[in-house]
């Protein structure tokens, strides 16, 4: 039996709406992914960018920021927040999901990571530095290029439950973000998708726009990717 017999009828007709190695520019990208057949579930829609970035490079300077979606993500963002006093208070009114200071570090030291955003002062950094290994394997410790080491905690957690969002470099030198889900129009995920684009192809340390980006695709959760061509960005 050939492999193509062996495809499911979604795999078929998933086949039938894309060019092989086509570079497709953004909006065609986002055109094709919404004809893609309905799962159960609102697929979300990933941006994945392969660096020229050597990661085994200590010299080399590491991708990494934030940036708020136009649209949001399309998920309820649970958020943390290492505050005292007033700043507990303003953090708790601004619709933190957690507050506290050493009970909520001891909580998650024992294991618990129920949540998807950490927020934290500076003057309790110090305080939180144990929680590494346990927050910054998963990419949830508080840190100040990311903006979530702040002094105004309600601002902060307003921006990231309205849709911003960080990027960073893993170990195998790419970034993976999501820009929103399926469900959302093709015009909200253009603007998502092209915000996040150009904050990474600006990140670059050396100035030259895009220069750090080998490679750029878009996808579903259980859907293709999409290569994108890069010339449409690095205009």
């Amino acid at each position: 039996m050939s492999p193509k017999s062996k495809l499911t009828k979604r795999q078929k007709a998933i086949e039938s709406l894309f060019v092989s190695e086509k570079a497709y520019s953004l909006k065609e990208a986002i055109a094709a992914l919404k004809k893609v057949p309905k799962l159960k579930f609102d697929e979300t829609i990933e941006v994945a960018f392969d660096l020229t970035i050597d990661p085994k490079d200590t010299q080399a300077t590491p991708i990494r920021g934030s940036v708020a979606l136009p649209h949001g993500t399309g998920k309820k963002v649970r958020v943390v927040v290492f505050a005292k006093g007033e700043e507990e208070r303003r953090a708790r009114d601004a619709g933190a999901d957690f507050v506290g200071a050493e009970d909520l570090a001891a909580k998650i030291q024992g294991g618990w990571t129920d949540f998807d955003v950490a927020i934290a002062t500076p003057d309790l950094m110090k305080d939180i530095a144990k929680l590494g290994k346990v927050l910054g394997p998963r990419g949830l410790m508080p840190n100040p290029k990311s903006g979530t080491v702040t002094t105004d905690t309600a601002k902060t957690i307003k921006e990231v439950k309205a849709g911003k969002i960080e990027f960073k470099m893993d170990k195998q030198a790419g970034v993976h973000a999501p820009v929103g889900k399926l469900s959302f129009t093709e015009d909200a995920l253009y603007k998502n998708a092209r915000s996040l684009i150009d904050a990474v192809m600006a990140s670059n340390p050396h100035g030259l726009k895009g220069g750090h980006v080998k490679s750029l695709y878009i996808s579903t959760t259980m859907g293709p990717g999409l290569k994108l061509d890069m010339a449409e960005f690095r205009k």
